[in-house]
Parts: C-alpha cells; sequence; structure tokens
C-alpha cells in the first residue's frame, strides 16, 4: 500500500484580532442556540455526507451535515438534532487540533480531532527510518499533544541499540513501553494511555494493528454495528474512526496513517520540537542563526558540552535540510 502523509495541527486560522473575535462571537452565538434545540454529541465517524454520532447517553446516530459547517471528522464534539429518521448536525465546537491528510489533488482534509496522546510506534522489523521517530515527536510538540513511544516486537531484539535509543527518549521525558504480541493482556497498553484520546502512528509493518486489536479484542465492535449504519459497511482506507477502550481512554483508528508531513512547521519550531535544544535557542551569537558553521553557536556548544546527543542534534539538521514538509 503506497504511504500517506498527514500532518497534525494547531487549529489556528490567519485572521485578524478583529476577524478572530467575530467568528468567536459567531460560533459561540450558534452553539448557544442550537443547544437549546439540540443535544452534544461526540462524532464516531465521518461517511460521505453524513456522520454517525454518539449522544451523552450513548445513543448513535447517522446524521446529516449543515451545508455551511466545517466538515466534522472523528473526535469533534457537536450540536446535533433529532429527527424520525436520522440526525442533523447544528454546530460544531472549537477544536483543540486536527489530523489532516491530502487529497489527491494534494489539498488537505481533516480525518480527526482533538487528540490527546500520539503513540509512536517502532520496531526491530522493519528497523525504523532515519528520522522518522524525531518527525512524529516535532509534529506532536508543534501541536502541543503528548507522545509517547512504543517498542514493539520486542521478543524480535537481538541487540541493545533500540532498547538504548527508548532509553534515550525516556530521559528527555517521554513517556515509554516495550511490548510484545505474546504479552497476556492489554493492561500495559491500557495503563498507558489511560482516559486519553488517543491515535497510533508508525511505518508499516511494526505491529500497530496487532496492538489495536489487543486494545479491542472484540472483533465485533469494530465491523458490527459501525458498518451498519454506515451503508452495509462501507469503509475506505482513510476513514477514521473512534472506539471506547474497555478502562475508559479513546482510539481514533484511521488506516493508513504512516508519517506525518511537516509542510506546516518552520524552521524555528522544528528547533522547538527537540525538547532539549530549548534552554540553548535564543543563546547563539546571531539572531538568524542556522546551527550549521556559524560562530558561537549555543546549540553546537551544547552538543560539545555533551547537554544535547550528536544523534538528536544530526537528526534535527537532517530534517531541516531535507525539506520542511518532506514526507
Amino acid at each position: 500500500m503506497a504511504q500517506v502523509a498527514y500532518t497534525i495541527t494547531m487549529t489556528k486560522p490567519r485572521l485578524t484580532e478583529q476577524q478572530a473575535r467575530r467568528i468567536k462571537a459567531q460560533r459561540t452565538q450558534q452553539s448557544t442556540d442550537a443547544v437549546g434545540d439540540g443535544e452534544k454529541g461526540t462524532v464516531i465517524a465521518r461517511y460521505g455526507k453524513q456522520a454517525l454520532v454518539e449522544s451523552a447517553t450513548g445513543d448513535r446516530v447517522l446524521c446529516h451535515l449543515r451545508s455551511h459547517l466545517e466538515s466534522p471528522v472523528a473526535g469533534d464534539e457537536v450540536i446535533w438534532v433529532r429527527s424520525d429518521e436520522a440526525g442533523v448536525i447544528t454546530a460544531l465546537a472549537e477544536r483543540k487540533n486536527v489530523l489532516h491528510r491530502p487529497d489527491i489533488k494534494g489539498h488537505l482534509r481533516p480525518v480527526a480531532a482533538n487528540i490527546q496522546l500520539l503513540l509512536v510506534v517502532f520496531a526491530p522489523e522493519p528497523a525504523p527510518q532515519p528520522n522518522l521517530l524525531d518527525r512524529y515527536l516535532v509534529a506532536a510538540e508543534h501541536m502541543g499533544v503528548e507522545a509517547a513511544l512504543i517498542l514493539n516486537k520486542a521478543d524480535l531484539i537481538n541487540h541493545s541499540a533500540l532498547a538504548e535509543q527508548l532509553a534515550c527518549y525516556a530521559a528527555l521525558g517521554y513517556r515509554t513501553l516495550t511490548t510484545h504480541q505474546g504479552m497476556p493482556d492489554a493492561s500495559d497498553l491500557a495503563q498507558l494511555i489511560g482516559d486519553s484520546t488517543v491515535v497510533l502512528v508508525g511505518q508499516s509493518g511494526v505491529g500497530k494493528s496487532s496492538l489495536i486489536q489487543r486494545l479491542l479484542p472484540d472483533v465485533a465492535i469494530r465491523v458490527g454495528a459501525l458498518s451498519e449504519l454506515a451503508d452495509k459497511g462501507r469503509h475506505t482506507t482513510t476513514t477514521a474512526e473512534l472506539f471506547h477502550l474497555p478502562n475508559g481512554g479513546r482510539l481514533i483508528d484511521s488506516p493508513g496513517v504512516r508519517e506525518f508531513g511537516l509542510g506546516h512547521v518552520t524552521p524555528t519550531d522544528i528547533a522547538l520540537g527537540f525538547r532539549e535544544f530549548a534552554p540553548f535557542l535564543g543563546l547563539c551569537r546571531f539572531r538568524d542563526c542556522q546551527h550549521e558553521q556559524e560562530p558561537e553557536c549555543a546549540l553546537r556548544a551544547a552538543v560539545a558540552d555533551g547537554h544535547i546527543s550528536e544523534a538528536r542534534f544530526e537528526s534535527y539538521r537532517q530534517i531541516r535540510q531535507s525539506g520542511v514538509g518532506a514526507g
């Protein structure tokens, strides 16, 4: 399957302050008006011109979309009203963040919203692609979402390099987990996720599907009621769906997620995505320092002093030099 580049961004439209205030007031008024006539709900999945909405009491109703609304996706909080045959979504709550994917024309389209935890999965086989883990972490840092790293297929490890790599990320403050398919249950994953809304990412073959299967062992949960409501189960490889986990968390499963494009991230934000760089940013002799050959570069000095690992600094340089947004 061809790899699909996704990008995860904060929803910050480029508006003047006056425009932003006016839009916020309009959204607030729309939501206030809608609550009087409808009820709050969460989008479970999106199917063409309809969306499956779950009410506060757990009912699930296939809803039509108002034409003036921004396109709702899995994870969105909405206001909707009931009708005889189906519901109607009347308002969309402000998103904390949104996961996008490019369509065939290269335009970014939302597929999931309000993510709280990004689970970055890697494994001994296939070997991690260069910089890929750091690209995920840059994306997560940029949007203000926690990232955790999962070393899967741990039973295949025959050398310590990957374990040492995981330990390096743990030293930076990232939560980490080592697991494999032979684990008796999903308690390790469940403890890591807690009550967060999560998305799993990682290159093809690292075992994301097996991890999801451990979290959702009842296959009927994934192909039963949702499929019937969505016109006899017509799913596509880009449909994101939200599932409630047994221990209280929520999983947004978007098949086909492989990697994150960083086209929306500036070179400055890439540096901010390496959290150990923070104490040294802004201390270079030159304000526009590229951290290459410039004299008195605070980042390179931190590498020389052992405060920043050479491997992570080289990863940062390669991400910048490869072209921001290459994915």
